[in-house]
């Protein structure tokens, strides 16, 4: 697997079982040739991770996946190259975190209207003072036996539309990329599958939307895509001018199917598309700086 890159994983930054530090490790262990970490709404694993990076001799590329406003399945935005210390994106991410915070408390709350004994603080140590999500809830209903796994306790009480389920802070889909470009990032469209549309001329035509919103690509190469899907996924990127991307959506014991770098067994990212990644990134930051100095002439 030497030359296979994974641009889609989650440490326990937001809703991922592995520290920064074990992910690149076992990225490593598979001869990752690069990797991002993609973690919900927050960019704090970074830091640690790039110097796990540079340990192990990995690439490593700063990322970041945003929830979107979308119906009726789910929309998710990954950005890539981003610069984790831009202000507008810790501005952004801080409204995140603060709704987050309302958010959290009320799932605890509605899971103890059904009779649930679980209290908020006990997710909260679950989730090690890192972020809190629906994940750590379920780790805390398996613990107590209330459900026999993490599939369960989606399935029946924290999946949209469930009896705990408590509707998240989302940007717009064009909010989520403007705010992905203004960090210097490449905006790229998560696992088109949950978008649940039922056609290809559908996704075609919500992905010539969302190009005209500034999307860079579509992750097409993904764990739980058909070998089918993934082919059409890359035909709309390939026609709309758009990149590919892949990625193993790692999220350690929280989906326990899924292997980093490999993902259900048959995933295989190459760097190649990586590398156009970062031409479309340095592309773009040659635009702006020298439209800055246009400016300032």
């Amino acid at each position: 697997m030497e030359g296979t890159i994974d641009l889609h994983t989650h440490t326990t930054h937001s809703d991922g079982s592995a520290s920064p530090e074990e992910l690149i490790g076992l990225a490593g262990a598979k001869r990752a040739r690069a990797v991002a970490i993609t973690d919900h709404d927050t960019v704090s694993a970074i830091v640690g991770a790039r110097v796990a990076a540079d340990r192990f001799g990995i690439e490593f590329v700063t990322g970041i996946e945003i929830s979107a406003e979308y119906s009726p399945g789910t929309m998710h935005i990954l950005g890539y190259c981003i610069d984790e210390e831009s202000t507008a994106l810790a501005v952004k991410l801080d409204e995140l975190r603060k709704a987050r915070e309302r958010r959290n408390p009320e799932i605890a709350s509605r899971l103890q209207s059904l009779g649930f004994d679980i209290s908020y603080d006990e997710v909260v140590e679950v989730a090690g003072n890192k972020v809190v999500g629906r994940p750590h809830f379920a780790r805390v209903m398996i613990e107590k036996g209330y459900v026999a796994s993490i599939q369960e306790a989606f399935d029946r009480f924290l999946k949209r539309d469930a009896e705990a389920y408590v509707e998240k802070a989302r940007f717009s889909p064009g909010e989520s990329i403007a705010l992905i470009h203004e960090a210097g990032g490449i905006a790229v469209l998560a696992h088109p599958y949950q978008l649940k549309l039922s056609s290809h001329e559908e996704v075609d035509q919500l992905v010539g939307e969302l190009k005209g919103l500034g999307l860079d690509g579509i992750e097409a190469v993904y764990s739980r895509h058909s070998a089918a899907e993934r082919a059409s996924y890359s035909e709309v990127a390939t026609r709309h001018g758009l990149l590919v991307t892949g990625g193993s959506d790692y999220h350690g014991s929280y989906k326990p199917d899924i292997s980093i770098v490999t993902g259900l067994g048959d995933l295989n990212v190459p760097y190649e598309l990586l590398e156009a990644v970062k031409a479309r990134a340095a592309a773009r930051s040659k635009r702006s700086q020298a439209n800055e100095a246009q400016g300032l002439a």
